[in-house]
C-alpha cells in the first residue's frame, strides 16, 4: 500500500528555502493552508519538489501541483518527468488537462465552444514572415507577443508600431524553436485590472482582482503587481464556471483569469489549470473545500 494519500508539489527553491521573503512567504503559507485542510481530511501528506530523484511515485496515491513555478524553464525535462509519473500515481490535476492547458492553443478549443476569449493570432515554429509582416496581417497596431508555453511573464513583450524593428531578433529567435501568440493589447487590464476566479470541483468559490503597477501591463507580483479582494458578479462567475465546465475534463481546481476585452466583452485571459496560484490566505475556506473533492475523489 502507498505510504501517503497526497504529495503537495513545489520546486526546490520553495522546498526548504534559507532565505525567506514575503514572496516566498506566500509560497509556504498557500502549502500550508491545503496541506493543513488535505490532514483535516484524515489525508496523509507530504509536501516534496517535484523532481526529487529519491521519491518512489508510486508510494503516494496521488500528486498535487501547486508551486512547480519552474517547469516551464524546464519543459523538457519535465514532460518526461510527467510521462513517468502519471504512470506511477494520479496526477490532479491529470495529465490530460495539465498537457492540454501548457500550450496556449487551448484557448482555440474553448472559443470554439462559445467561450469568449482574449482576440488571439497563433504563429507556428518556423515561421517565415517578419514580426512588422505579421503585425501589418493583422492590423494590430499595440500588441503582446509571448510564447505559446510560458508562465511568470516568460519572454512576455508589449510591442507596437514604432518598436516592432527593435523585437525583431528576439522574434526570430523565438519562433526558430517554438510557437508564439500575437494579441492585441487591451486597455483595460491596465485601466481596470485582471479577476482571478477560483473555481474548485466545478464551483466558484472566491475571486481577487490584480492590478499592475503605475506604468507596466503585467499584473503578476513578480513585476510589482497588487492582489485585492473583489467580489465578482454574478454573470462573471457563471461565465468562470462555464468555462471550467468546457475544458476536455473538468479540472479538481482551476484559476479562471478574466478582463473587459477592447470591444467591452468579458473574455478569458488564461485558464490556469497546472500551478496556479489560489490565494488560499484570502480565502481559508476554499482550502477546505479543495481537500473534500480531493479526498471524494480519491474514494470514488
Amino acid at each position: 500500500m502507498p505510504l501517503y494519500d497526497i504529495v503537495i508539489l513545489t520546486e526546490q527553491r520553495y522546498l526548504n528555502p534559507q532565505k525567506i521573503d514575503a514572496y516566498i512567504q506566500n509560497v509556504l503559507d498557500e502549502d500550508q493552508f491545503l496541506k493543513a485542510a488535505l490532514e483535516k481530511q484524515n489525508l496523509t501528506v507530504l509536501r516534496l519538489s517535484w523532481d526529487d530523484p529519491s521519491f518512489d511515485w508510486e508510494q503516494t496515491k496521488a500528486v498535487l501541483f501547486r508551486t512547480t513555478w519552474d517547469y516551464f524553464d524546464r519543459f523538457t525535462e519535465f514532460s518526461s518527468w510527467l510521462n513517468t509519473v502519471s504512470s506511477q500515481t494520479t496526477l490532479l490535476n491529470s495529465e490530460k488537462i495539465i498537457r492540454w492547458n501548457i500550450d496556449k492553443h487551448y484557448l482555440q478549443d474553448l472559443e470554439k465552444k462559445g467561450i469568449a476569449v482574449c482576440e488571439s493570432y497563433f504563429i507556428e515554429p518556423r515561421e517565415t514572415a517578419s514580426l512588422e509582416a505579421l503585425q501589418k496581417r493583422y492590423q494590430l497596431e499595440e500588441f503582446v507577443l509571448k510564447p505559446c508555453i510560458s508562465g511568470g511573464g516568460r519572454h512576455t513583450y508589449k510591442i507596437n508600431t514604432k518598436t516592432v524593428a527593435a523585437h525583431e531578433p528576439i522574434f526570430k529567435k523565438l519562433i526558430a524553436k517554438e510557437a508564439l501568440i500575437l494579441q492585441p493589447f487591451q486597455h483595460s487590464i491596465v485601466s481596470q485590472g485582471e479577476i482571478s476566479l477560483m473555481v474548485l470541483n466545478g464551483k466558484f468559490t472566491h475571486a481577487v482582482l490584480k492590478i499592475a503597477k503605475a506604468g507596466d501591463f503585467r499584473v503578476q507580483d513578480d513585476f510589482g503587481g497588487t492582489v485585492h479582494d473583489y467580489t465578482p458578479s454574478k454573470a462573471a462567475i457563471a461565465f468562470a464556471e462555464r468555462a471550467v465546465h468546457a475544458c476536455i475534463e473538468i479540472p479538481i481546481y482551476a484559476r479562471v483569469d478574466v478582463f473587459t476585452d477592447n470591444n467591452g466583452t468579458l473574455a478569458i485571459a488564461e485558464l490556469e489549470l497546472i500551478e496556479p496560484e489560489l490565494w488560499f490566505r484570502n480565502c481559508p475556506s476554499a482550502a477546505d473545500q479543495l481537500a473534500q473533492g480531493i479526498k471524494n475523489h480519491l474514494t470514488a
